[in-house]
């Protein structure tokens, strides 16, 4: 009498689909979501099947989850996840072990984390607060329109973000076609960029394109830049169609609108996945301290052989960093901006330490109140 062989589990069958395996999922992933998934309490479960998904989008408390069945929308906080001890909320680009819960539909019961990577800023209505732009990131795109002056010190920034984040960053320029001297633009951003590739790329005449695309390879690319920088425009020349809607910008300053409203993963064709963000006005730095001294390499190779170890790079005989500034070899401009945020990254970390301490501090006095237990009252 013969057998039926088992049938694989709704997880590993997930973790075999082709509509994930689109999105970016790999071994190393696959294996993270079996052991995320055999560490959901029984109760979070409820006997439902455990299944896997990559969040698209995030919108209005509804995280958009890609299955290997099609899209479903849960709620970012449900009952099951808090069961299931899910912290923090979800992120575009977050992969997560999910369920039908018969209360409250689809719950996701894990998320993945670490992250290999985050992209992220400082919270515009608190600066001791972080926003988490996207997880699980390869590549990060930082896009730099060449129709309008380029902002060097908006570059450098960002690539500091780009490189504390744990990817790879990439300095994409955009509009190529409409300068005079394109090997001068490269210049510039070469000399900008500190260690990072540069690519000059032009949607009209399909310029730098296939080595965009190269370099997103099977991995997910995260394109971030400000508001008519072109970053939609790439997105819909990688796609091959009109997947993201592109806006008007304006003449003067180069600022176009918001026409990506939300962060959302773009699958391309035969593999890789896009991440396109809103434009982003104010860049706020996040622990950065390594990823500054990343985006400015020659800066640091300069401080390192200066001739004492805490040179302080103004009055001390034999400090490298103030004769390159004399001969020219180091711009006076990079200096300053090196110098601006790294003090903007110093006092951000106080205040981050500030702001843990006291959260310590009212987590101590909360279990001390619990293990005295009530106040008696004579």
């Amino acid at each position: 009498m013969s057998t039926s062989p088992e049938q694989p589990s709704a997880l590993e069958s997930d973790l075999a689909a082709p509509a994930l395996a689109s999105l970016g999922l790999g071994p190393r992933v696959a294996a993270l979501l079996r052991a995320a998934a055999d560490g959901v309490p029984a109760r979070a479960a409820a006997g439902a099947e455990r299944r896997a998904a990559r969040v698209v989008r995030v919108d209005r408390g509804r995280a958009h989850l890609a299955t290997a069945d099609g899209a479903v929308a849960a709620a970012t906080r449900t009952l099951a996840g808090r069961r299931a001890g899910v912290e923090g909320a979800l992120v575009t680009g977050d992969w997560v072990v999910w369920a039908r819960d018969d209360d409250e539909g689809p719950a996701v019961l894990a998320r993945l984390a670490p992250a290999t990577a985050l992209v992220r800023r400082v919270a515009q209505d608190d600066v001791s607060q972080q926003q988490e732009l996207a997880t699980w990131v390869d590549v990060v795109a930082v896009v730099v329109p060449l129709d309008v002056e380029v902002s060097v010190s908006r570059l450098e920034r960002t690539l500091a973000v780009a490189w504390e984040s744990g990817a790879r960053p990439l300095v994409v320029a955009t509009k190529v076609d409409v300068v005079a001297d394109a090997g001068a633009e490269r210049e510039l951003l070469d000399r900008s960029a500190a260690g990072a590739e540069v690519l000059l790329t032009s949607k009209a005449s399909g310029a730098g394109l296939e080595e965009l695309r190269a370099a997103v390879g099977t991995g997910t690319l995260a394109l971030l830049g400000p508001s008519g920088a072109g970053k939609s425009s790439l997105v819909n020349a990688l796609v091959g169609e009109e997947v993201q809607a592109v806006g008007a910008v304006r003449g003067g300053d180069g600022r176009g609108r918001h026409t990506t409203t939300a962060r959302e993963l773009v699958p391309l064709p035969g593999g890789g996945v896009l991440l396109d963000t809103p434009g982003v006005r104010g860049l706020g730095l996040w622990e950065t301290a390594d990823g500054v001294d990343r985006a400015f390499e020659d800066v640091a190779a300069l401080a390192a052989r200066c001739r004492f170890a805490d040179c302080s790079h103004s009055v001390e005989p034999g400090c490298a960093v103030t004769a390159a500034l004399e001969s020219g070899e180091l711009p006076e401009r990079r200096w300053r901006s090196h110098q601006k945020l790294q003090r903007e990254a110093a006092a951000l970390a106080v205040r981050h330490d500030e702001r843990l301490r006291r959260e310590q501090a009212r987590a101590f006095s909360k279990r001390v109140r619990l293990t005295a237990g009530p106040t008696r009252h004579r």
